[in-house]
């Protein structure tokens, strides 16, 4: 399994980069998860976007899927080099609205997926867990089928105990990490030292911090989230890394 990350900022890209948005790919199976802002453009310096199995989405805020409108548009003009005739969209449907502009004429279609239950895509086994946040949002396990490798997404949370055991064992843990441990106020996304707690409770082999914010010193947020961890635990900031092998 290779993971490319596409955006790492929460909220608003900047700094030339966009927001939540990566790529899995498993032999010639090709999976977009998330589509925030600024991500269309990083995608299409790895990958044809054309060539493109499935976007899966994790919720519907605007920083998790703004560029999913131009992605749409790019599958209804340049019909000739399309790998699939209509991308398939996954998301949930508690959001009736967002689910249905995921489907586009000609170009793309919406699939509601089932939190409760397990979804195949080609090489990948996706199971979902509902996590703490203002709208309906889903962590996403990503196991490959072969190899038995495994990703966990948080996606956007507030530190919840049920994560770690969800989570547990992974290879890769990307955690939402949008706040410095001296944050003060409504916790809709996690503090560094929690995402490190995190995956020192889920045994993680590597973790990822992503999400992250705009300011401040990500080399900080990073000591704090290895502070909290094993020696068995690799942290690295979603800013370090183009392209990983699971």
């Amino acid at each position: 399994m290779k993971l490319s990350i596409l955006g790492y900022y929460g909220g608003y890209p900047a700094n030339g980069v966009g927001t939540s948005g990566y790529l899995l790919q498993s032999g010639d199976y090709n999976l977009m998860v998330d589509a925030g802002s600024g991500t269309l453009l990083a995608l299409q310096k790895v990958l044809d976007p054309m060539q493109l199995d499935a976007l899966l989405l994790t919720h519907y805020h605007h920083d998790h899927i703004a560029d999913v409108g131009p992605l749409q548009y790019e599958w209804q003009l340049v019909t000739g080099a399309r790998k699939e005739a209509i991308l398939p969209i996954y998301g949930h449907t508690e959001d009736p609205l967002n689910f249905a502009a995921l489907t586009w004429p000609n170009a793309t279609q919406g699939i509601g997926y089932d939190p409760d239950s397990s979804l195949v895509l080609g090489p990948f086994v996706v199971t979902f867990m509902r996590t703490v946040h203002p709208v309906p949002t889903f962590a996403v396990k990503v196991v490959e089928t072969k190899t038995r490798q495994t990703l966990v997404f948080t996606a956007d949370s507030a530190l919840m105990p049920t994560l770690a055991t969800f989570a547990k064992d992974a290879d890769v843990l990307m955690v939402d990490t949008n706040f410095y441990d001296d944050h003060v106020g409504k916790e809709w996304h996690m503090e560094a030292g929690q995402a490190g707690t995190l995956a020192k409770e889920a045994k993680a082999k590597t973790l990822i911090l992503t999400h992250l914010p705009q300011t401040g010193d990500l080399q900080r947020l990073k000591q704090e989230a290895a502070a909290k961890v094993t020696k068995d635990t690799r942290v690295l900031l979603a800013s370090e890394i183009n392209k990983l092998e699971i």
